[in-house]
C-alpha cells in the first residue's frame, strides 16, 4: 500500500469505530480480514495512524473545525507527525486509492487552525464528561496530563531477578536499544521504532525464556511499594493476568507464599503459562468457583492484602487510547462502588500487623484520594502509610516527592514521572 493510500484506509476505519462504537483493535482487525492484500508493515502502519487519530481526536476536530473521521486524521497528522501543509496535501491528492484533494478550509485550517481558547478537554484530549474530574486531579495542569496521556508509550520491561540481573537483560536487549528505566531499579525501557510501534518480542531469547515481563514502569513500582518481603503471606485479590503477582514472586525470591485471584474466574485464565515461563514456586492460584468461598483458610492470615483494583484505566490511554472515548459516566460509578466493596473485603484477611496495598491505574480523585478517604471514614481501626514511609520500606526514598497532594497515596502519571497514570494507597491496623 501507498503512503496515501494507508490514510485513506485509516479514515475507513475510524469511520467504522465511530458509526459501530466499538474498540479499534476490532476495527482493524475485520479490516485486515477483508484487506488479505495488506501486507504487516501495512496494517502496523494503519494500527498507528489509527491510534494517533483517536489520541488527538478533541484537538484535531477544534483546529479542522469539523469532527469527521477525515479530519481527525488531518488534524493528527499535523499535531502528531508535524507535518506540514504541502506534506499533508501530498497524501490526499484522489489519485489512486488515495483521498480526496484538500479544500481551501482545510488548508486554510491546516496552516493557521490553533488550540488558542480550547478549554482543558479539547487541548487535553480527554472526553468533555471528563472536565471536572481532571480539574479537580490536576488544577490548572489539566491539559498538560491530558497531552500527556496523549503521547505514544514506550515499551517497559519487568526484569525477572528470579532468573536474571538487570544487567544481563540489558545486554540481550541490547540491539533493541534497551536502557534502565529512570525510577525502577527492575526496569528496562526500548525506545519506539521510527514508524510509532513498539518493538516485536515474541523472538527475543530474554523474553521467550522469562527473563523479562511487559511491565510498565508505574506498575512495577507499585509492586515495590508493598514492600514485600521474603517469607510474608500474600494475597493478591485482583491478580488478572498476573503481571504484579510475577513481581511479587520475585521480591519474595520464591519464599513464603501468594496467593492469587479474581472475582472473574476467566480473567485469570492467562496467568498459568506466565508462571511457569517465571520459573515461580510460591504462588497458588484460587480460581472462584460458585458457591464456594475459596478463601476461607486466608482469613486474618495475610502479612499483605494486593488489591489492583478494577478502575476506569484513565492512567493507561497512551497505550489505549481508544478506551478514552469508550468510558462512560455510568463506569466511573460503578468502578466507585466495586472499589469500595473490595476494600471491605480486603480487610477480612489482613493479620494482626499486616498491611493493605491499593492500586488503581487511574488518576482520577473520585477512584484514589476519594476512595481511601471514604474507607477511613467508615474504619477507624485502620489507618494510612505515609507516602514516605511506603518508599523508605521500598528501599526507593526518591519516590517520595510523587506523595499526592489530595490525600494519603503516592501518584505517577506521564507528565509527573515518565510512567502511565497509577495511584498507590497503603493501609495497616491501628
Amino acid at each position: 500500500m501507498t503512503p496515501a493510500a494507508r490514510v485513506a484506509a485509516a479514515i475507513e476505519i475510524l469511520a467504522d469505530i465511530e458509526t459501530r462504537h466499538r474498540p479499534a483493535s476490532d476495527a482493524l482487525k475485520d479490516w485486515g480480514l477483508a484487506h488479505r492484500f495488506a501486507g504487516s508493515k501495512d496494517r502496523a502502519a494503519l494500527a498507528t495512524l489509527v491510534y494517533d487519530g483517536l489520541r488527538r481526536r478533541a484537538s484535531a476536530a477544534w483546529i479542522m473545525g469539523d469532527e469527521s473521521p477525515r479530519a481527525i486524521v488531518l488534524g493528527s497528522l499535523r499535531e502528531m507527525r508535524g507535518l506540514g501543509v504541502a506534506e499533508i496535501a501530498a497524501l490526499f491528492t484522489g489519485e489512486g486509492f488515495a483521498p480526496p484533494p484538500l479544500g481551501e478550509t482545510e488548508r486554510a485550517r491546516l496552516a493557521a487552525g490553533s488550540l488558542d481558547g480550547a478549554p482543558d478537554w479539547v487541548a487535553g484530549d480527554f472526553p468533555e464528561w471528563l472536565a471536572a474530574s481532571f480539574g479537580a486531579a490536576f488544577g490548572d495542569r489539566a491539559a498538560d496530563e491530558g497531552r500527556a496521556l496523549a503521547a505514544r508509550s514506550p515499551l517497559d520491561l519487568r526484569v525477572n531477578t528470579l532468573k536474571a540481573t538487570r544487567e544481563k537483560a540489558a545486554a540481550m536487549l541490547q540491539h533493541l536499544g534497551a536502557v534502565p528505566t529512570p525510577l525502577s531499579p527492575i526496569g528496562l525501557r526500548l525506545p519506539l521504532l521510527a514508524d510509532g510501534r513498539s518493538p516485536a518480542l515474541a523472538g527475543e531469547p530474554a523474553y521467550v525464556k522469562g527473563l523479562v515481563d511487559i511491565q510498565d514502569e508505574g506498575s512495577q513500582l507499585a509492586a515495590l511499594l508493598s514492600g514485600a518481603k521474603s517469607g510474608e503471606q500474600v494475597l493478591d485479590l485482583c491478580a488478572g493476568g498476573g503481571g504484579k503477582t510475577l513481581a511479587l514472586a520475585a521480591m519474595l525470591d520464591n519464599r513464603g507464599q501468594i496467593y492469587a485471584t479474581d472475582r472473574e474466574a476467566r480473567r485469570l485464565a492467562g496467568i498459568h503459562p506466565r508462571l511457569a515461563k517465571a520459573a515461580t514456586r510460591n504462588i497458588q492460584v484460587r480460581t472462584p468457583r460458585r458457591g464456594a468461598d475459596v478463601l476461607a483458610d486466608l482469613e486474618a492470615r495475610c502479612d499483605l492484602v494486593l488489591i489492583d483494583a478494577p478502575c476506569t484505566g484513565t492512567g493507561t490511554w497512551r497505550r489505549n487510547p481508544d478506551a478514552k472515548w469508550r468510558v462512560r459516566p455510568g463506569a466511573l460509578e460503578q468502578r466507585m462502588k466495586e472499589q469500595d466493596e473490595i476494600l471491605e473485603t480486603a480487610q477480612r484477611f489482613v493479620n494482626r500487623t499486616g498491611r493493605t496495598l491499593y492500586v488503581t491505574c487511574s488518576l482520577l480523585r473520585e477512584e484514589n484520594e476519594d476512595r481511601i478517604a471514604a474507607f477511613l471514614e467508615k474504619n477507624g481501626a485502620f489507618a494510612a502509610i505515609p507516602p514516605a514511609e511506603l518508599a523508605r520500606a521500598a528501599g526507593l526514598p526518591e519516590l517520595e516527592r510523587f506523595a499526592s497532594r489530595l490525600g494519603p497515596g503516592v501518584r505517577f502519571s506521564p507528565l509527573a514521572s515518565g510512567t502511565d497514570g497509577f495511584f498507590i494507597a497503603g493501609l495497616r491496623r491501628t
